[in-house]
């Protein structure tokens, strides 16, 4: 899921040679992932490291909004796993790998007629020569359901929600679902079982968004992001997944972090962040990798564009990423070889 602020798309005054090269010390082989797309984004891993799920906008169907397709990286063959209606986002392989989870907007009985509005939308835009700030609708009639790999056997996990419910992701155990509900300006965190039942709070700071949470590698943690200092000024924080022991990672009201994923270590977790301290300038994100435990941090990509939610492949080895890398193009998914930062 993509926060309210600016998804930063303008290309930096850096030249090629210098920021490849910069790049090239922890990311290699970098391959695009996606192609064909209006845009594409938000993927994550099989367990078995062989497939991807993520969100796309397909061209000439008729709906503008995302959906969700699982691709096979050794032969690029994919397919569309949601229903086809209304928005997606936020989809998770189940650690088996027989199920796969997403949220979903395809049961608001109006969707259809919010695909002619964004289309219409869209071309008022062009015809007027604006390009729109990005901006994250909380969605009341997100659900998170959960399917087989093809699409069969939908089940909707979250059945009795009626707001926003939406960013869920399996604990490595496969018995657990961490996930964000609520409304534009009071989002929080809640964990449930993987059936959808025993539902219970996390976060309890109110009036702000707590989103993109996702489990630590031994299910004892969930980092997160929140907005609760400045509205849309995300920093990243860590919870005991009991709710106990929160603590702020970042703290720099200049800048926006947001889109944290753990390492397999459980020790270091990989992000977005942009500098947003001149309000004159357009900011372009970049991924960092931290260390929770000092807060040392170490920027990964240089690239003119936007680079975006990174995720880890499940050994570790591979970083897969949102970008644009030319600040010009459609978002499209990329994957590299990740050498992890010495300390």
């Amino acid at each position: 899921m993509i926060p309210l602020f600016l998804l930063a798309l303008a290309p930096s005054a850096d030249p090629a040679q210098a920021w490849e090269k910069d790049e090239a010390v922890h990311l290699t082989n970098i391959k695009q992932v996606t192609f064909d797309f209006v845009r594409a984004g938000e993927g994550y891993f099989s367990p078995d490291g062989t497939k991807v799920i993520y969100q796309a906008e397909e061209k000439d169907t008729g709906n503008p909004f995302y959906q969700i397709f699982i691709q096979d990286l050794a032969t690029g063959k994919r397919h569309r796993v949601s229903p086809g209606v209304g928005k997606t986002t936020c989809s998770y392989f189940r650690p088996d790998g027989k199920r796969v989870i997403f949220a979903s907007s395809h049961e608001d009985p109006d969707a259809k007629k919010l695909h002619e509005a964004e289309y219409k939308l869209r071309e008022e835009n062009k015809a007027k020569g604006i390009r729109p700030r990005y901006v994250w609708n909380f969605d009341p009639h997100m659900k998170i359901y959960e399917s087989d790999l093809d699409g069969g056997n939908m089940k909707c996990l979250t059945p009795k929600a009626t707001q926003y419910t939406a960013e869920g992701s399996f604990s490595a155990d496969g018995r657990r679902i961490v996930y964000s509900s609520g409304t534009a300006g009071n989002v929080q965190l809640y964990v449930m079982n993987a059936d959808g039942s025993e539902s219970r709070q996390l976060t309890k700071v109110a009036n702000c968004y707590n989103g993109g949470p996702f489990f630590s590698p031994d299910g004892a943690k969930v980092i997160f992001r929140s907005d609760r200092k400045e509205k849309d000024r995300l920093q990243l924080y860590v919870i005991n997944a009991d709710g106990t022991g929160e603590k702020a990672l970042t703290d720099n009201d200049h800048w926006v972090y947001w889109a944290p994923y753990w390492y397999k270590d459980g020790k270091h977790i990989i992000y977005t962040a942009a500098d947003h301290s001149d309000p004159t300038a357009r900011p372009n994100y970049d991924l960092y990798w931290m260390n929770i435990e000092t807060g040392k941090t170490v920027r990964l990509t240089y690239a003119p564009g936007a680079d975006v939610l990174p995720v880890f492949s499940p050994d570790g080895t591979k970083v897969m990423w949102t970008s644009n890398r030319d600040g010009r193009s459609p978002t499209q998914l990329y994957i590299a070889d990740f050498v992890p930062p010495k300390e």
